[in-house]
């Protein structure tokens, strides 16, 4: 048997298929962007038939790059952004809505009228997750009450939803011929729907949201055989074995399967995980309480998440928005033309502020401005931004476990902006660690459908496999480092409390 496997990593600006061998070497990968469609402030939205068609193109590329049939490769593991809302037709596949992107804050006052008569925590002890417009739930509320006849259309059973893994495999094994409705739990654990204990959807909470069950996709384990590729054709016949959301994926990848061990990735937003083994551990700093994996029948294993809305995305929006480096990779070139900041703080609340602080209201501030600053410092504060934001969630992870973290393992593709990685050491005070393969969370999709199907032996192969690319030490004086910190908490400070009625009617939302 070929020990050929292929990750397909769909991610929140692109889509990507990624060929490697049984080595968890990267042989091949194609890649393609989708549109990031903003109807108005604080909407985010996703074609989902775009991201289906960049699903089949990457696919075949990636093939086509080795020479590799269909019969060349063991499976398929799928990793996605998660909390993603899609709705669709079960009849016709066309989704009835763009993609509600886990960005997207329109559904904020229905959370706002939640929170006042139950508390931003209401739910937290089922679902694990404090009361937010970043998860699904929210958003399939809201397509259902704003598209013409879909609530009548959901309790009929026509309409059909999933997080973009859901929606992948059900194209990739027929679509409105014979696809199949699943997910794993990983990413069932990200819609607030699913009670984190039974692993199963929440009759509570479905009818918080007025959800029918027959909408949802069935709950499968992280690593089994699902089922084989229909479409496209280049692939058919390959198996379906894995499904993990991108950042459990990534974890998986860095081969931290054990409680205590952590990953940083890098990506449009970042996302620190902390396995608590087979232990369901609730957070009291502001911490996710989520599912790190299950792999076929065994127990689930669980993590506390940090989540951070945006770091990648934010050299991005200087790249989109002011025009300030005309390539993402020049944000490093830029910054180190000055020494540090010149002042400035950037603290990108776009979409409020995730966790610790759990501020909706709170949007991006860019303070300290003088006639000094310059477009490199400005370039220079928003990759600091990235590390001082991770700095918050680690110390709300220390604050959680009573633990300090020794080293920090990072990856995603921020992590090759050597200058960012020596910051990030410099900030927190403890060694980072960038591993030979930074796309982990290709990886991690790919060590999970390649389990399930005997590529692998178990998870110490998998461990055999990591490897140290470079180590960052810190370099910066204590005093230095506790003086900036203080300077990022009070730019923090400033950006919250913004959003009011005026800043609603100013922006549209209301």
């Amino acid at each position: 048997m070929t020990d050929h496997v292929i990750a397909i990593d769909q991610g929140t600006t692109s889509t990507r298929a990624i060929v490697f061998d049984g080595e968890g070497t990267l042989v091949a990968t194609a890649q393609r962007e989708h549109e990031q469609i903003f109807p108005r402030a604080g909407r985010v939205e996703h074609d989902p038939v775009e991201i289906w068609t960049n699903t089949e193109w990457v696919l075949a590329n990636a093939l086509g790059q080795v020479g590799l049939s269909a019969a060349d490769v063991a499976a398929i593991g799928v990793t996605n952004q998660r909390e993603t809302a899609i709705v669709w037709d079960r009849r016709t596949g066309r989704p009835i809505h763009n993609a509600l992107v886990w960005q997207d804050t329109r559904t904020q006052p229905a959370i706002d009228r939640l929170i006042e008569a139950r508390g931003v925590d209401a739910f937290a002890e089922v679902t694990g997750l404090p009361l937010a417009s970043y998860f699904s739930a929210s958003k399939v509320a809201w397509i259902l009450d704003h598209v013409d006849g879909a609530r009548e259309a959901a309790r009929r059973g026509d309409l059909l939803f999933g997080t973009p893994d859901t929606w992948v495999v059900w194209n990739l094994t027929g679509g409105s011929d014979g696809g199949i409705h699943i997910t794993d739990v990983t990413n069932a654990s990200r819609t607030l729907l699913m009670d984190l204990a039974t692993l199963d959807w929440s009759d509570e909470m479905l009818q918080v949201w007025d959800i029918p069950r027959e909408m949802l996709p069935e709950i499968r384990s992280s690593s089994e055989v699902y089922g084989e590729v229909v479409q496209p054709r280049v692939a058919r016949g390959i198996r379906i074995a894995g499904i993990l959301g991108d950042q459990q994926a990534a974890t998986f990848g860095q081969a931290a399967f054990d409680a205590g061990q952590s990953k940083n990735t890098y990506g449009t937003g970042n996302f620190l995980l902390v396995g608590t083994g087979t232990e369901l551990v609730r957070s009291d700093a502001g911490l996710i309480t989520t599912v790190a994996y299950r792999l076929g029948d065994e127990p689930p294993h669980y993590a506390l998440e940090g989540s951070i809305a945006v770091t990648g995305s934010l050299v991005q929006w200087l790249r989109d928005n002011l025009g300030i480096i005309s390539e993402s990779t020049e944000v490093e070139r830029l910054a180190r033309t000055v020494e540090d900041n010149g002042g400035a703080y950037f603290v990108p609340a776009f979409s409020g502020l995730f966790a610790p602080y759990w501020r909706p209201d709170a949007r991006g501030a860019l303070v300290g401005l003088t006639r000094y600053v310059t477009k490199a410092h400005i370039a220079r504060a928003a990759l600091e931004a990235t590390a001082f934001q991770t700095r918050d969630v680690i110390g709300a992870v220390v604050s959680d476990t009573g633990r300090e973290l020794e080293e920090l393992r990072v990856d995603g593709g921020m992590t090759r902006n050597d200058l960012l990685m020596q910051f990030q050491a410099d900030i927190l005070g403890i060694p980072v660690v960038r591993p030979k393969v930074v796309e982990t969370t290709a990886l991690g999709a790919a060590y999970a459908a390649g389990l399930a199907v005997g590529v692998w032996s178990g998870k110490d192969a998998l461990r055999g496999y990591w490897q140290e690319d470079r180590r960052f030490e810190p370099q910066m004086d204590p005093d230095e480092r506790d003086r900036r910190c203080r300077l990022w908490a009070k730019a923090v400070e400033k950006s919250m409390g913004w959003v009011d009625d005026d800043a609603r009617v100013l922006a549209g939302t209301v």
